[in-house]
């Protein structure tokens, strides 16, 4: 219940179904200061959230930098968290847009960083299908080259927790110690290694895929853009789910 919950929740608080709404009460008024009212509201709302300085401002507030590494250590292994790849419409599977989570996961194996790459990904999907992330990483990082004793996978998680508690019985099952490497996009970061910690999975920071706040200020930002909206649905997805697990005591 929680799972479908968290879902649902997330899609309701996106900025563009309230814009679409004030325009769609605009349109259907009848008294004209209303009318205006609603369409004045509707187009103030879709320029704030249009609005890239303010998404890139709030991404350099929200994002958690990378944490300093020791010098010359091997750690046990890079937990990589699923969410970049997916199933097309004939079932096989494709890279997403945070498919830097993969590619860190795997340099930190070649480089000799860590030992182990653990890919942990299930299907979040409310109506899954049979592809599993973890199962179809696992062949793409033999690909890689990256040697089988060196590949863990979990792929029965459905979110960020299902990732911590699961990746902690496969971590204990192998015998390995933290802290471990944790893998995942910038604005995933915060929430997931506090999920991690505080399951008691020891882990350090080791963020990627960086899609805000990473460019000096453009007078640019302050011209309407799509993206600017596709990014405010990923940060305000990620400051729910913060609240809802501080709330709950999840995270």
């Amino acid at each position: 219940m929680f799972f479908i919950l968290s879902k649902i929740l997330a899609v309701l608080l996106f900025p563009l179904l309230y814009v679409f709404v004030l325009l769609l009460m605009a349109a259907l008024a009848k008294n004209a200061k209303r009318k205006r009212k609603y369409l004045l509201w509707g187009i103030g709302l879709l320029y704030f959230f249009s609005n890239s300085f303010l998404i890139n401002r709030l991404a350099k507030a929200w994002d958690i930098a990378p944490a300093q590494l020791e010098k010359n250590k091997t750690y046990s292994a890079a937990i990589v968290l699923g969410g970049f790849a997916s199933d097309d419409k004939d079932g096989r599977g494709i890279f997403g847009p945070s498919a830097d989570r993969f590619i860190q996961g795997v340099l930190l194996q070649k480089t000799g960083m860590v030992k182990y790459i653990l890919v942990s990904g299930g299907n979040g999907n409310l109506n899954p299908t049979a592809f599993r992330e973890g199962a179809w990483a696992k062949y793409q990082l033999k690909a890689a080259q990256v040697p089988d004793s060196c590949i863990l996978i979990e792929d029965q998680s459905r979110n960020t927790l299902e990732n911590a508690s699961l990746t902690k019985s496969l971590l204990q099952k192998h015998g390995q110690r933290g802290p471990y490497l944790l893998v995942t996009s910038a604005f995933h970061m915060r929430r997931s290694a506090r999920i991690f910690k505080k399951m008691g999975v020891d882990v350090i920071s080791y963020p990627c895929n960086y899609i805000a706040g990473t460019g000096d200020f453009s007078i640019t930002e302050f011209v309407p853009s799509a993206d600017a909206l596709n990014k405010w649905n990923i940060y305000i997805k990620e400051m729910i789910g913060l609240a809802v697990n501080l709330i709950t005591g999840r995270g």
